[in-house]
Formats: structure tokens, sequence, C-alpha cells
């Protein structure tokens, strides 16, 4: 029996820390950057452990009926300049050159295992939240989106960079866009090469809550504190959508597989822009853990469309 004085909900692992928030009936999952800001094996590694933790307490706790069960997840970041820059590039790089198909295949349904379960929200009535400060690029883009619900800084950027150097983001970008927006202006997202501000899409209705710089912790509580006493209600609403939009693996399994040839079959030249990306990757640190807000310092000031 899972009890709250469990701590499979509140330990660090070395790349990521899970903390309880019980008084908000949440998690949080922050990924702490120690070098590069993107999804490492490591990390990926470390989320998957903090995944099973969090769906075997939060389906326990269902299954015991428990007043105060888990109901939030929140994915966040612990440098506020930047969520992820998105998949390792230097490994890519690595697995490439071998001609390694199964190296690539291994990383991305990783990718995709992590992706399923939040967007799935561990196929009970949950809600996954991603709060997005700073850049959220490639696959760090597509692992807010993965999320039920986005929550965004004013000065977050998000965008695709992928076909900078002749590949697209193969881990759930096209059908997790076309789950929130028209699937025309999805494509036009990954194929633009451009940079988006929040407030774009908070206005495509891709980001969900925009909130003012240094308030995506607060704008996070007031969701939760607002959608917790309408729980029935959101959770019955995401299996509605989940019933007119379902998300298959099998999709996001076979979209891998063209991403994994599509890297194969990569000239010298896309491997030297995809090494240069790597190395912008390469030359950001991590910054500083950012402590959760009071309520206190709530002002309000946020967009929220739901």
């Amino acid at each position: 029996m899972v009890t709250k004085s469990d701590d499979l909900l509140d330990r660090r692992l070395h790349n990521v820390t899970v903390k309880r928030d019980t008084p908000n009936r949440a998690v949080w999952v922050e990924l702490n950057y120690t070098r590069r800001p993107c999804f490492s094996t490591d990390i990926l590694a470390d989320i998957r452990s903090a995944q099973h933790a969090i769906r075997q307490t939060a389906r326990a706790e269902l299954e015991q009926g428990l007043d105060d069960r888990l109901l939030f997840q929140v994915l966040a970041s612990n440098d506020a300049r930047t969520f992820s820059l998105g998949g390792d590039l230097i490994y890519f790089i690595e697995l490439i050159k071998a001609g390694d198909r199964d190296g690539l295949c291994a990383y991305a349904r990783t990718c995709i295992d992590i992706q399923f379960a939040s967007v799935t929200h561990y196929d009970i009535p949950f809600t996954t939240i991603a709060l997005v400060q700073g850049e959220a690029l490639g696959g760090g883009f597509e692992a807010a989106l993965s999320n039920n619900v986005l929550i965004a800084e004013e000065s977050a950027r998000f965008g695709f960079p992928e076909i900078h150097f002749g590949m697209f983001p193969g881990m759930g970008a096209i059908s997790l866009l076309t789950r929130k927006t028209a699937p025309a202006l999805g494509r036009r997202l990954i194929m633009d090469r451009r940079v988006h501000t929040a407030e774009e899409l908070y206005d495509m209705g891709i980001v969900d809550v925009l909130a003012p710089d240094g308030e995506g912790r607060a704008a996070v509580l007031n969701y939760m504190h607002r959608h917790t006493a309408i729980a029935p209600g959101l959770h019955g609403f995401q299996a509605a959508v989940d019933r007119v939009m379902p998300l298959s693996y099998d999709e996001l399994n076979d979209i891998v597989e063209h991403w994994v040839d599509t890297a194969l079959q990569l000239n010298e030249k896309n491997r030297r822009l995809m090494a240069y990306f790597a190395r912008a990757q390469a030359t950001r640190t991590a910054g500083t853990t950012t402590e959760p807000v009071k309520d206190s310092q709530w002002t309000g000031r946020w967009r929220d469309t739901l």
C-alpha cells in the first residue's frame, strides 16, 4: 500500500528531482541540468524512473479511494533560461557516424515511451502539466506538448530547428501538434524554421496558460487550485478528448522508424550543420534552481484559456 510517508515521490535522482506537493495534490518533476540542457540518455533514464514511481503511486491511491489522492504532475526545469534544447545531438552524430540503427531506435523509443505515458496521463484520471520557462526547442518542445496542459512564461521560446540540418522532429511533434491545432498549422510550425514566442503559441491555442515572467510557478499553482474542485469534470473532459483524438503508440513508433531512416541518410553537409547546433547546445551551462512561489506572491496577471 502506498502511503504519504512513502519516499517514492520525494527523492532526488541524479538528473531529476521528484518532489511531492501534498497540499496541491501534485508531484513536481524538475530536470536538473548539470551540463548541456538537452535530453541525454541519463536524463531520459531518470525521467522514466520518475514516471514509473508516479504511475505506481497515483494508481494505488486511486484504487484505494483516497480523498486526497494525487491529481497532478508538473514537469519543469531547474534553469529558468532553458526548459530543454531537445535531443542529444552529440550522441546522435556518434550513432549516425557508426551507422548504429539500433542505437538511434532505442533512444527514440525511450522518448516516445515517455511522451506516450505523459499524454495518456498514465491511463488514469490524472493531469500532466508542463511549465516552460526559457527555451523549448526540438525534443524539448515535444516534451512540453506531450503534457495535457502547457503553461509558459511570456519570454519562453519554442521551435523545431531540425529541418535546418535535414531532419524532422520524430518523437511526437506531428502527432501532438495535430491534437492541439489544425494539421496545416502544425506542419507550418515544424517547417518554418522559426523560433516562436509563447504569446504566438497562446494565440494558436497551443500554450494553454500564459504567465508574466517569474510567475510561471504561481500560474501552475493557480491552475491546480482552480481545477482540484472540478477534477471529475476535468478528467471526464480529458477522457472525451482522448476518445475524439486518440493517440496511437503504433503511430509514434512508425514515425520513429521514418526518423531513424532519415538520420542514417544525412550527408556530410547535414552532419556538419547538426554539429553546429550540437556546439550551440554545448555552450549552455546549467543555471540555478528556482524556488516555488508562495501563494502571497501571486499577481494573477496571467492569461488562461482553461
